[in-house]
């Protein structure tokens, strides 16, 4: 799946002095902005994050099966294995029983984790909310006693029958820290912005100067860049929340492959 991106502004709580006077459309832009430069700064693991829609395949048990099962060499309807308690079980061909349930749940895997659904889509028909929940991090779950397709027409586009769409955000909830990081980026983009005469000579924000001689006083200044280099703000409520939520400077969250998991087709043109 291609890396996501901010769409839509974080929500801020803005503390900086700010013209009386300033357009309400410079915040939100400057609000938009800042989002989206925390977002990828931070590794792109906080959410929301633009909507995308896939194509899943239903989990199977049958596609995890052994491959002398598959050919139909005599292992009967069962499929054994052992659960994350050590212990042997037999899983069913006919749907998933994971080991932690007694039952079977119908379940397609998303690309997680999952902030939330937007829309999904069957045969054309968009399924209510109460159809299906999320199990973190991305286990899409029916829970209407009907099941997922087995299979859909890849062929067809979104929406027509015989096809399951869904719609979806990703990235981890906001919590208060990252709501006041994106709040103080907010303040000095804007205090840089020319729109905000106002409130010049007051933004924190590194600039380019690194050194300057005042009547006979020489001032050394840090190359802004090498703090830009480095995933850094300059300002210190941002970075000491970058610093916490990503101390390694990811550019995206890490991910771990497996040729037994089959991922949701997803359409990018056109």
């Amino acid at each position: 799946m291609p890396q996501p991106d901010v769409c839509s502004p974080w929500p801020v709580d803005l503390c900086c002095q700010l013209p009386d006077d300033l357009d309400q459309e410079v915040i939100a832009r400057w609000q938009l902005v800042a989002s989206q430069i925390l977002f990828r700064l931070s590794g792109r693991r906080w959410g929301p994050s633009c909507p995308v829609t896939v194509r899943p395949c239903r989990r199977s048990c049958l596609d995890s099966a052994p491959v002398s099962f598959q050919a139909g060499v005599g292992t009967g309807p069962w499929v054994p294995y052992i659960g994350a308690d050590g212990m042997w079980r037999n899983a069913s061909v006919c749907g998933c029983a994971s080991s932690c349930s007694c039952t079977e749940l119908c379940e397609v895997r998303l690309d997680g984790p999952v902030y939330d659904i937007v829309e999904v889509l069957v045969d054309g028909e968009a399924l209510v909310p109460e159809a299906y929940r999320v199990d973190s991090p991305n286990l899409l779950v029916r829970t209407d006693g009907e099941c997922w397709p087995d299979c859909q027409d890849m062929a067809a586009p979104c929406g027509a029958p015989g096809t399951v769409c869904v719609t979806y955000r990703t990235g981890l909830p906001l919590d208060a820290v990252a709501i006041a990081a994106v709040s103080e980026l907010t303040c000095e983009l804007i205090k840089a912005c020319p729109e905000a005469a106002g409130s010049c000579g007051t933004c924190r924000l590194p600039g380019n100067v690194t050194r300057a001689v005042r009547q006979g006083v020489t001032v050394e200044m840090v190359d802004p860049t090498l703090i830009f280099q480095e995933g850094r703000t300059g300002l210190p409520l941002v970075d000491l929340w970058l610093s916490a939520t990503n101390p390694y400077r990811l550019a995206s969250p890490s991910r771990v492959y497996s040729p037994d998991h089959k991922r949701p087709r997803m359409t990018t043109w056109p």
